[in-house]
């Protein structure tokens, strides 16, 4: 029986210890080859983006349309904004990054509110549905501002609003905030990165903010 509980114990901390050897080797590999070849990326870098930024309104409606889409395919939308900002530059690029992901939220809203809690339970599994009821019995309506940096939980928490017919004026209010300040992050980090000629802050801070993100969530779940 004591081995027993001993081997339970252990399970939240070699779970930990995975999640922190990931991590590492993810950041790792973001690093190492920018500490060995940086000058050369770069300059492939700014050779690669000249096509792209010769057709803004293309990049713009791609860039746009795969932020719209994110409450229902796998897109990086990190990677996405950040990319906004890379191609369209810092006022655009927010504009473009911010239409995009109020449309997602939309489009998730009304569809968890039209077709109720089966659509929600098959985008999101019973697991998560559990989990993210215990987020927000603890952060009401927040939770749509607090999860908006978060991979997964976000989409999560605008089908959940639409679910639970969060009134639209509080829902929208809250989720354009938000989304407002992540593209504003996401757009300068890219925009700086060309003024630097140097990509690594967009690289780097486009998989960094998310992963914190994530490492709170994964917390929090081991927490409740």
């Amino acid at each position: 029986m004591h081995t027993k509980r001993n081997t339970v114990s252990l399970r939240p901390r070699r779970s930990g210890l995975i999640w922190t050897a990931i991590g590492i080797t993810g950041f790792a590999a973001i690093i190492v080859p920018f500490i060995l070849f940086g000058s050369h990326i770069d300059a492939w870098t700014i050779a690669f983006m000249e096509g792209p930024r010769q057709h803004p309104v293309t990049v713009a409606i791609t860039l746009g349309g795969l932020l719209a889409s994110d409450i229902l395919l796998p897109v990086p939308s990190s990677i996405v904004s950040t990319g906004c900002g890379l191609f369209l530059g810092f006022l655009w690029g927010t504009m473009v990054s911010w239409i995009g992901m109020i449309l997602s939220c939309a489009v998730g809203y009304i569809l968890a509110a039209q077709l109720g809690r089966p659509f929600v339970a098959r985008m999101v599994g019973p697991t998560s549905m559990t989990h993210f009821e215990t987020l927000r019995a603890r952060y009401g309506h927040w939770i749509i501002v607090l999860a908006r940096p978060v991979p997964v939980i976000a989409e999560m928490s605008v089908l959940f609003a639409g679910l639970g017919r969060m009134p639209p004026w509080r829902f929208f209010l809250l989720s354009t905030l938000s989304n407002l300040g992540i593209s504003v992050v996401y757009a300068a980090i890219g925009a700086f990165s060309v003024a630097q000629q140097a990509f690594l802050p967009a690289i780097a801070g486009s998989l960094l903010l998310p992963g914190i993100g994530m490492l709170w969530g994964r917390l929090h779940h081991r927490r409740t």
